[in-house]
């Protein structure tokens, strides 16, 4: 008799076991000669050496399995367990599999586009008004090549300009002012990520988020980073970004040239990088209009209604049209 420690770290414990450890119970059914224990993200056996053995590489399978498609069921389970393949699931144009197995794919054409952009360049600009995935798949992108392991780190960024509230007024720590400007960011996350892998990833710093002013001085390697609200930094801040380019990385810079909220005599940095950069090899544009819309339908005819006003007497009229 020998006991093998086998180590859960491809895929959140939680998913893994199931609901009230029904998928642990179900294993433990399957190998009925063998003793099993599960913790954390540690399971122990005891038994034959050879079936210890098969047990080890039927429960590194599963854990293939549940971090491709962030779930496991209890016929996956079997399957494997049985040395079959599990039943086919449609992968066409998906991303990756977000919380519950969700698949996250491209949804429109722009979309698309996006995603072939992200596989052939190194630097990708997605413009478009509210609403049409540009963060959400660009995230997708990012957190698909962290679980491939293409990279080692998912770093993202936004500019935090106020709007009427300094960060010095808001309560507690670095962390706690810059957090509320970051949420759109977490809420990608939290979307495609178990929870307690996101809190493990962040914690060791393989995902981290962090103010546009953090960039600075760094060399970002093996990396993808992403800027969102890009419209809001200047002509510098641009530049120091997308600057911080390093070795086997890329970058998504998403933003919205309708909705500046810079003074109305600082250019946007993303209107300039546009025009500066538009032609240099290794970077694409993806610009995104109304009809990609993926949130509820009255987003797009808030968007419409807010583009065909008459200028109301001292908005801040920005440019539209590179």
């Amino acid at each position: 008799m020998i006991e093998r420690i086998i180590i859960i770290d491809g895929i959140d414990p939680q998913t893994f076991y199931g609901q009230n450890n029904a998928n642990i119970s179900l294993i433990r059914n399957l190998f009925p000669k063998l003793r099993v224990a599960a913790r954390g993200n540690v399971v122990k056996v005891i038994g034959e050496e050879s079936e210890t053995a098969e047990f080890e590489r039927r429960i590194k399978e599963l854990e293939a399995y549940a971090s491709k498609y962030n779930s496991l069921n209890e016929d996956a389970i079997i399957d494997i367990v049985r040395g079959q393949a599990p039943a086919k699931r449609d992968a066409a144009g998906v991303i990756i599999y977000g919380q519950t197995g969700k698949p996250i794919s491209a949804r429109n054409a722009n979309q698309e586009r996006m995603v072939k952009s992200f596989d052939t360049n190194d630097l990708t600009f997605a413009l478009g008004p509210a609403g049409t995935g540009k963060t959400y798949i660009a995230i997708a992108l990012a957190v698909r090549a962290l679980k491939n392991k293409e990279i080692r780190k998912l770093i993202l960024s936004r500019p935090a300009v106020e709007a009427g509230e300094k960060l010095g007024f808001l309560p507690g720590d670095m962390k706690d002012k810059i957090d509320p400007y970051l949420q759109p960011l977490y809420d990608a996350l939290e979307d495609m990520l178990p929870p307690l892998k996101l809190k493990e990833y962040m914690e060791a710093g393989t995902i981290q988020i962090a103010p546009l002013a953090f960039m600075r001085g760094r060399t970002l390697n093996d990396a993808v980073i992403i800027l969102d609200e890009a419209q809001n930094t200047t002509t510098q801040q641009m530049k120091m970004f997308l600057t911080r380019l390093g070795m086997n990385s890329k970058m998504i810079v998403t933003g919205d040239v309708t909705q500046i909220d810079l003074p109305r005599t600082t250019r946007s940095g993303l209107l300039s990088a546009l025009r500066i950069l538009r032609y240099v090899k290794g970077i694409g544009v993806i610009e995104y209009e109304k009809k990609d819309i993926v949130r509820h339908p009255l987003v797009q005819r808030i968007v419409d209604a807010y583009e065909n006003r008459p200028d109301a007497e001292g908005d801040s009229i920005q440019e539209k049209k590179l």
